[in-house]
């Protein structure tokens, strides 16, 4: 049997997280990871829900060690969590908030966790073939796809990211945005911790000036782990930064124009990652020196006709994407949007990344999308919406610096203005939240 160790530093001393209460080192963490194992309800699958990012941390470890999988959903709706628990009766939430668990078997994590810690010899280890987490992704039909992610590629995954960043030369001190349980928070702060030798901040910072403060109570050389939306916002506000060594962005796609200007205000490199729940991530690039993505160490691409498939590396199987993609000879590719997004009206194609790219690179526009409704205009002819925030400017304005930039058919009927779009904790801008703004703001008004 192959076993992999929970961590990989090589002292019980070395810092691991830092929280409110003070800096807490390997040795603390797994005397509260075997304190909270010992408690554990019965049950083979755990619902983590922790809000905390050292909490949930945790919460996972001590599941792995009592050989529980860790149940990490997109969406924490009551009807997700409802098929959730319908596929695993035994599951069980662990959670540090209110919660509303539709009765689930709850297990509050403790205010005092261990009081030893002299107790712990040495760190644990992990069947790399456990079936570790279930990511979940919301399928073609609504119903929650649960992804199987094993510790050893997970393992492997943590420390491809790692090495790609130069962290285990150079540890960081990690402040993330995003919810531990997405995957792009799960892999860019807990797995950087646990085989990244990066200690991360407990908190989930969402408003700039709860992202300041997270930066100020953690010691440099420090990486901010966060999206393009977080970004902008931070840009806006306009707040005095701590040192800020390298940015770190995922979810949707960075815009050129947001990328020089997030260097530009944090005075750090900025790093994009791709990939995907399903397969996880897959390459990087510093997106203001080349469009062009690096895949990370040992995964590959494979094409058939116009399908991608990544394998290799910490990739579980071989996993086809969504996105159109170009390999370029040296082994590095491009990305040319998503299947899904490419749009053909009169003849004429195009994707609805490429368009959102180019509206927001009109100076004045703070955040905007594109979309295409399902249903057809009455004189059978497909028209695009778009909705924009852009203070201080109008629709006529915002027309006509977008009209040089694509081409006449594809241009927004309507163009509709607003405080701001609704983005989830992630930044990302889900289609049925595009569906129900346009049927407010848009489809309401022409009936």
């Amino acid at each position: 049997m192959n076993l992999i160790p929970l961590l990989g530093h090589t002292s019980l001393d070395d810092i691991f997280a830092f929280c409110p209460s003070g800096t807490v080192r390997v040795r603390d963490f797994l005397a509260d990871v075997e304190a909270l194992a010992a408690i554990l309800p019965a049950g083979r699958h755990q619902l983590n829900v922790c809000q905390d990012r050292y909490r949930f941390t945790v919460g996972l470890a001590a599941g792995l060690l009592s050989g529980k999988t860790s149940l990490q959903p997109a969406s924490q709706s009551s009807e997700t969590l409802r098929q959730i628990k319908t596929a695993c009766p035994d599951v069980y939430c662990l959670c540090d908030s209110d919660f509303d668990n539709l009765d689930l078997p709850r297990l509050d994590f403790p205010e005092v966790v261990s009081v030893n810690t002299e107790k712990v010899a040495k760190i644990p280890t992990i069947p790399a073939d456990f079936e570790a987490v279930q990511l979940f992704t919301s399928g073609s039909t609504g119903t929650p796809v649960a992804h199987v992610k094993t510790w050893g590629l997970l393992v492997l995954n943590g420390r491809a990211e790692a090495q790609r960043l130069g962290l285990l030369e150079q540890p960081h001190s990690i402040i993330g945005t995003v919810p531990a349980q997405h995957s792009y928070g799960f892999e860019s702060t807990v797995l950087l911790a646990l085989h990244g030798n990066s200690p991360f901040w407990s908190g989930k910072p969402f408003y700039p000036q709860d992202i300041v403060s997270a930066l100020n109570a953690v010691p440099p050389p420090r990486l901010l782990v966060s999206t393009p939306f977080h970004l902008s916002a931070l840009i806006a506000a306009g707040l005095d930064l701590p040192a800020i060594d390298m940015l770190l962005s995922a979810t949707a796609p960075l815009s050129q124009q947001l990328a020089d200007a997030a260097e530009t205000c944090c005075k750090a490199p900025l790093f994009e990652i791709y990939g995907s729940t399903e397969s996880g991530q897959l390459a990087s690039r510093r997106t203001t020196a080349d469009l062009a993505w690096e895949l990370l160490p040992g995964v590959r691409l494979e094409q058939a006709d116009e399908q991608t498939i990544a394998c290799g590396g910490h990739v579980e199987g071989h996993v086809p994407l969504s996105d159109v993609i170009e390999i370029l000879p040296d082994g590095r590719f491009l990305l040319h949007g998503r299947h899904a997004d490419l749009i053909n009206i009169a003849g004429k194609r195009t994707s609805l990344a490429y368009l959102n790219h180019q509206i927001a690179a009109i100076p004045g526009v703070i955040d905007a999308a594109f979309f295409l409704p399902d249903s057809e205009a009455v004189d059978g002819i497909t028209r695009l919406c778009a909705f924009v925030v852009a203070p201080g400017m109008n629709s006529r304005q915002l027309l006509a610096e977008l009209r040089p930039r694509i081409d006449s058919i594809f241009l927004p009927r309507p163009l509709v203005l607003l405080d701001q779009l609704p983005r989830n904790a992630t930044g990302k801008l889900p289609r049925n939240h595009l569906q129900v703004l346009f049927a407010e703001k848009v489809a309401h008004v022409e009936r």
